[in-house]
């Protein structure tokens, strides 16, 4: 069934000019009439049957499309040997493998989502809970030196809590792409001191040995704020790590084509199956006194690829993990 305007159009037309070759041809004589009839019958029935078929080919694949639009799990369109008809199917085979591919990333990402957001309210939830119950026990201790002990515990959560809401918005912040990192020059010996100078004290107190061997005078382009929040993520993890009595150590090399930070702790280093998953979000590997939320490493990572550089997480030969940072020059 042919519902194309321009195809009546030009059939209405090609049958006025037949019939005017017919009538000429009639004038000019009875044989010239016949066989101009019979060619405009013979053609008119060719050209017909011709675009009819195209046509309802054309139709064919119309519908095949209608059934992607409307999410058609599987979808095949025939092949054509025919030029425009063929460079079409094509075409179409390409859009079709894209928009499949499309929608199962989105299916994906969804699924992704749903999943981190029942982690992070399983995350939330437990040290809610712990908190909860820390302050019904302090209301009813009547040992102040317990309460406090209490209260000193909830506080701890309580700043956990907060470390996790702040890392969530800050790659939030850096997935939207709102952050714009700066382009400065930083010398790796300063951004060294100041991202490990919060976490003196608490090495101190839990007696892990920080060794840092980075010359002075070796400068790197980028933004000082972010980095340093990279390199904390990192010094976190290795302090959960090594835990008490242990060895962190942080060395600076300068090569003729990058700039290079390794920080190498001495804990038990990382299971192999872990390795390929370090830096994926909310992945806290398969050890079951895994500690964190498996947040730091993921925003670290982000922080560093933003800036052009490059970040691996490794066993160390001599045992520990090992985390190398490059920058290109």
């Amino acid at each position: 069934m042919l519902r194309n305007r321009e195809f009546r159009q030009f059939a209405i037309l090609y049958f006025l000019i037949a019939i005017i070759a017919v009538i000429v041809g009639f004038v000019m004589n009875k044989e010239a009439g016949i066989l101009a009839m019979l060619f405009s019958i013979a053609f008119g029935a060719a050209f017909f049957a011709f675009t009819k078929t195209r046509y309802k080919k054309i139709a064919e694949i119309s519908n095949k499309i209608d059934l992607v639009l409307h999410n058609a799990e599987q979808l095949y369109i025939g092949e054509s040997d025919e030029g425009e008809l063929s460079i079409l199917h094509s075409e179409i085979t390409k859009m079709t493998s894209r928009i499949r591919e499309q929608n199962e990333g989105l299916k994906k990402e969804k699924e992704h989502l749903a999943d981190s957001l029942a982690d992070i309210a399983h995350q939330l939830r437990t040290p809610l809970t712990s908190v909860n119950l820390i302050l019904s026990l302090s209301a009813n201790e009547p040992d102040e030196a317990k309460r406090n002990a209490f209260l000193r515990e909830a506080e701890e959560l309580l700043v956990r809590m907060d470390w996790l809401l702040t890392s969530l918005l800050k790659i939030s912040r850096l997935d939207a792409g709102i952050v714009v990192f700066q382009r400065e020059q930083i010398e790796i010996n300063q951004l060294i001191r100041d991202a490990t100078r919060p976490f003196l004290i608490s090495m101190e107190l839990h007696n892990i040995d920080l060794q840092i061997d980075v010359p002075k005078g070796i400068l790197l382009q980028g933004d000082a704020g972010w980095l340093s929040e990279a390199i904390q993520n990192i010094l976190k993890n290795c302090m959960e790590s090594t835990g008490d009595n242990g060895k962190i150590e942080i060395i600076c090399t300068d090569t003729p084509l990058f700039k290079q930070i390794i920080i190498h702790d001495n804990g038990e280093g990382f299971e192999a199956d872990d390795l390929p998953c370090l830096f994926d979000r909310f992945y806290r590997g398969k050890n079951s006194n895994a500690t964190g939320y498996g947040i730091g490493l993921a925003l670290c990572k982000i922080i560093v690829t933003r800036q052009g550089g490059t970040i691996t997480g490794k066993n160390h030969p001599r045992g520990g993990a090992e985390f190398i940072l490059r920058f290109p020059k």
